[in-house]
């Protein structure tokens, strides 16, 4: 298979900046459009609700995310698989900052984030207005306290998507690489049981998966938000994977590497 970084160079320099003179207006439009849209969600109730019965800070979220990353981005948005209804536990790979915006695009769901991106422009303003819940990596009385909010937001019907990888790895050795699950996220899911369900993320360039939506080596997020404001549309795949049942005799850690297969063995088969 081809690699997608060898699909007509030349073109996708040329036209960068001509990506730029159509990308821009629509991106500066959603973000004025966000402002009072953020402020609705964050007044508005959040409870679950699926078809018509979609709760309207849920279809805000859900739509303002395609917007941007069909609209700013040009990305074709696909999925595969059925989502489970009610509240779940997603657990997915983590390949960009976008992938929540792509997570977004299919069900607004509460987020567990790192605080830092509480601090990112436009970004970790829509996410803090949308419910996230923010860690702060390597303290452990957080992460405690995490748990406590995720369980509670299960029990009350919401669904949930945390990345149990626990970061973006920069410069992927691999597309198919996922790296060990955290397993102690997994225990919320056991507490409040309810299902969790592997959801596996890829983006492609002329049918192959491509790395470049991960930041490369000393990129940081303005630079890595404009690198990709500018390249050839992208195709970014979201395949909700077989649920995995929660019994209590299967603890947090065989439920974390069943979750980590499942997607792997997608990015595998789709690489």
């Amino acid at each position: 298979m081809r690699s997608p970084e060898s699909v007509a160079p030349t073109t996708r320099d040329r036209l960068r900046g001509l990506r730029y003179v159509w990308r821009v207006p629509i991106l500066l439009t959603l973000v004025v459009i966000a402002i009072p849209l953020g402020g609705a969600v964050a007044l508005l109730p959040a409870g679950e609700g699926g078809g018509s019965g979609e709760p309207l800070a849920q279809r805000i979220v859900r739509n303002w995310s395609r917007w941007m990353l069909r609209g700013a981005f040009g990305f074709r948005i696909v999925s595969h698989g059925t989502q489970v209804n009610g509240p779940v536990l997603f657990v997915a790979n983590h390949v960009s900052w976008m992938d929540i915006q792509l997570l977004d695009t299919q069900r607004a769901v509460c987020f567990v984030a790192k605080a830092e991106i509480a601090r990112w422009p436009l970004v970790g303003w829509l996410a803090a207005r949308a419910g996230t819940i923010f860690l702060k990596r390597g303290n452990p009385a957080s992460l405690s306290a995490v748990i406590a909010v995720m369980s509670e937001r299960l029990r009350g019907g919401r669904t949930v998507a945390v990345f149990p990888e626990g970061g973006i790895e920069h410069e992927l050795t691999s597309i198919t690489t996922v790296r060990t699950f955290h397993a102690r996220v997994f225990q919320c899911a056991l507490d409040a049981r309810v299902p969790i369900q592997p959801v596996a993320l890829t983006y492609c360039r002329a049918g192959c998966a491509w790395d470049g939506a991960t930041f490369r080596s000393g990129e940081g997020f303005l630079g890595n938000f404009l690198r990709l404001l500018g390249e050839p549309p992208l195709q970014a795949e979201v395949h909700f994977l077989a649920p995995l049942i929660t019994p209590a005799e299967n603890g947090r850690r065989a439920m974390a590497d069943a979750a980590r297969a499942a997607i792997a063995t997608c990015l595998s088969e789709r690489a």
